[in-house]
């Protein structure tokens, strides 16, 4: 594997991806069977505790990416977020409580939700030509995590009362900690109001219909992450085993991020370099149509199909799905917004998704989940169908609409500059 920065620059930036998504890997795919299970939580509870990262994200990424573009480097908010972060973290895995546990998550969010848009400015800014090569590192860290925690429950026969999951995130916030002091420094760049020059980005149809849909699909993710661990412990698969049973989508985002971005992917099947990858082939508005598409692939199998293999096999879609939706999105917003404004840029499509989508999609599951359950059962197929048929309207309106077009701007490099990999996306497929 060939790198363009210098080795020592690729492996802090790589270390702060890599523990940035293994602390939300540690707790979010499996913390829902403890609320659901040992404390006795209702769905609508867990939605409102999975609620807090949603509500955070709606404003945090925009206070810190403000910061990161107008005053303080980026690492050193990392650095700080994720101490307190692991504080707040070994505290609530000692609540039982739904009140206190929310007040303390709530305030856990906060922190992480204000790092994820810098976590990405860290990578643009430092080793931009080695995006895709960095970016492998968010699944690989999610999968570990999984299979950390899976080895861990087995090694003591048992998942116990499931608090390990946020302990695990716990000690890796540690560990980001000094990932982030050893990190890049990432001084900010912006000199007028960040803010004011990322919303009139929403003026363009083609960046508003993107926002809009990103925001409706990816709330949607709060059904697979809210009721994915139930569903497979109402299947037959063993609670010990639901973390790894989860991973196998992070092993998927990790091969499919090698195909959708790493530069000369695709010329080992002879294709031209201009075609390197799969987003270089298809360009934003398709990579990101077939993204939509396999997270409703992934309900239609939920909805139709009771085998347990055929459930943990249907996995793969949800990571090929989140390369080719969620980070290729973080792509197409960095190739749009000018270099002066990325982290408030990357704020945005934040606070879209991972806030404001995912805050009314936990709202939605969580009533949802109550209102389908008949004698303390779920009723699975009523669940899912849901988010189904809201992921298939966000699929064909980005097929009827959506265009990715990158507008050219002299603050950011030319679409088809190595900083941008295949990001050729003025020959779209017709």
């Amino acid at each position: 594997m060939s790198i363009s920065v210098p080795i020592g620059t690729y492996i802090a930036v790589s270390a702060v991806m890599f523990l940035e998504y293994a602390v939300w890997g540690a707790w979010a795919p499996v913390l829902a069977a403890r609320l659901l299970g040992p404390l006795k939580m209702s769905g609508k509870q867990t939605g409102w505790i999975y609620a807090t990262l949603p509500l955070a994200c709606i404003f945090a990424p925009f206070v810190t990416g403000w910061l990161a573009d107008r005053w303080v480097n980026a690492e050193y908010i990392l650095a700080v977020a994720h101490l307190i972060g692991a504080v707040l973290l070994f505290t609530a895995a000692r609540i039982q409580n739904f009140s206190r546990l929310f007040v303390v998550m709530l305030f856990y969010s906060i922190c992480y939700a204000g790092t994820l848009p810098l976590a990405n400015t860290v990578l643009f800014r430092h080793a931009a030509a080695d995006q895709g090569k960095v970016f492998i590192w968010a699944p690989i860290a999610w999968a570990l995590a999984g299979y950390f925690l899976t080895g861990w429950r087995n090694l003591r026969k048992g998942e116990g009362d499931g608090s390990d999951c946020l302990k695990l995130a716990a000690v890796l916030s540690l560990a980001m900690v000094v990932a982030s002091l050893f990190a890049p420094g990432t001084m900010p760049k912006a000199k007028e109001m960040p803010i004011v020059e990322t919303l009139a980005l929403l003026k363009g149809l083609d960046f508003l219909v993107f926002v809009v849909v990103s925001f409706v699909v990816a709330g949607m993710m709060q059904f697979y992450f809210l009721g994915s661990a139930q569903f497979m412990m109402d299947r037959g698969i063993s609670g010990r085993n639901v973390p790894a049973a989860m991973a196998v989508a992070q092993a998927a985002q990790t091969v499919a991020t090698v195909f959708v971005l790493w530069e000369a992917a695709l010329m080992f099947f002879g294709l031209p370099k201009e075609q390197e990858n799969v987003l270089a082939l298809l360009g934003f508005k398709w990579t990101l149509t077939l993204g939509a598409a396999c997270w409703l692939l992934m309900y239609v199998f939920y909805v139709a199909v009771h085998s347990r293999a055929l459930i943990v096999v249907s996995q793969v879609l949800h990571g090929l799905a989140y390369v080719m939706f969620m980070i290729v999105g973080q792509v197409y917003v960095n190739a749009v917004a000018p270099v002066s404004i990325q982290s408030t840029a990357q704020a945005l499509i934040f606070a879209a998704t991972t806030g404001v989508g995912l805050f009314l999609g936990t709202q939605l599951a969580g009533i949802v989940m109550d209102q389908s359950k008949s004698e303390g059962k779920f009723q699975w197929s009523k669940i899912w169908a849901v988010p189904l048929a809201i992921v298939l309207v966000g699929t064909l309106v980005l097929a009827a609409i959506f265009q990715g077009s990158v507008p050219k701007n002299e603050s950011s490099p030319p679409a088809n500059s190595k900083a941008q990999i295949g990001l050729t996306v003025d020959r779209q497929p017709s």
